[in-house]
């Protein structure tokens, strides 16, 4: 059985797991203070061009972007994400059970277009009854999208104008950060992005780590008391070392990006055997997720022999799939696909 239901379905990177293993036995103090989370976060920083950062590690995905958002959102305030973006799907009401409502902008491609953003910022600040209103108080996006697409340069730096122009910070979900990068089409590196944004994280658990995510808050900026509200919200993790140690391999000899890369090319792979087999892509998606549209009927054979994330029905006889792929795809793998369609 085949399976390409999500990028976090194997354990990690081998070169982590022997870390761990060799480190074991040495004893380091808890919480983020120990010797391998301060050598991680100064390659990260090096990685971004950015010393004056600060980096944080935090257990998973949701519980970075709930704590990032409420901590640096106001209690009257919400977060602007576009309809699609991932704390406004798929992540269970998070954000809303701090109080903070997610404002839905439509999406396009899955993302957020800037003139739409600064029309809303516009009419929302010069609206006279907008103090009885949940004010827009920082903006998110998430990079790679929901549905594989990567922002521009170009469209980074305008939605980074317009936050700048209103005063609202800009923050970026990374969760899938190292497969946008090493994405063909991506026209933006590293440094550029932390240079656009107030805060952003670099995703572990879908990018070769057991779990764990790096938050980066590129300007010292990191809200006042985020130690205290990492542990208000269960992202801290006592042996810190877990996380920071992940980190330090990751941003070693490019690892991050290497493995990054090689989801990358198998993703590629699997577009072409599907399209050589006469299916049809749903969109264009340059990262390691791919979305495929099925006949029904098809589904049926092909779901005994690969197993697949089921993402939205497309008129009475068709759905669209995602297959995706990460730094555990084989090449053997893949190229069983082709057998099986």
């Amino acid at each position: 059985m085949l399976n390409f239901t999500s990028d976090y379905i194997e354990g990690a990177h081998p070169r982590l797991l022997q870390r761990l293993i060799d480190t074991n036995m040495v004893t380091q103090v808890g919480y983020g203070y120990d010797d391998y989370c301060q050598s991680a976060k100064e390659k990260i920083k090096d990685a971004c061009q950015c010393p004056e950062a600060e980096v944080h590690f935090l257990v998973g995905g949701t519980q970075t972007n709930t704590t990032v958002i409420d901590s640096m959102l106001g209690i009257y305030e919400g977060v602007v994400a576009c309809d699609t973006g991932h704390v406004n799907v798929h992540e269970a009401g998070a954000i809303e059970s701090t109080r903070h409502k997610v404002i839905p902008l439509p999406n396009h491609d899955g993302k957020i277009c800037p003139k739409e953003l600064e029309a809303y910022l516009y009419d929302f600040f010069n609206f006279q009854d907008a103090a009885h209103m949940v004010n827009p108080g920082m903006v998110y996006i998430s990079f790679p999208t929901e549905q594989g697409t990567l922002y521009s340069k170009e469209e980074l730096t305008q939605i980074s104008a317009v936050c700048r122009q209103y005063h609202l910070p800009l923050y970026v979900d990374g969760a899938r950060l190292g497969y946008g990068l090493m994405s063909s089409e991506c026209d933006i590196t590293l440094p550029e992005l932390a240079k656009l944004v107030d805060a952003f994280y670099i995703g572990g658990t879908k990018v070769g780590a057991l779990c764990g995510e790096a938050v980066v808050f590129t300007k010292n900026n990191a809200p006042k008391g985020f130690f205290t509200i990492m542990k208000q919200h269960g992202a801290l993790l006592a042996k810190g070392r877990v996380l920071g140690l992940q980190f330090d391999e990751l941003f070693t000899d490019n690892l991050y990006f290497e493995i990054s890369k090689h989801a990358i090319r198998m993703a590629e792979l699997v577009k072409q055997i599907v399209t050589e087999k006469g299916y049809e892509m749903a969109w264009h998606s340059p990262t390691n997720q791919q979305f495929i549209k099925f006949k029904d009927t098809d589904l049926e054979r092909i779901k005994e022999h690969v197993k697949y994330e089921y993402w939205e029905k497309c008129g009475p006889e068709y759905s669209v799939v995602r297959f995706a792929t990460s730094w555990a795809t084989t090449e053997e793998n893949v190229l069983k696909l082709r057998e099986i369609l």
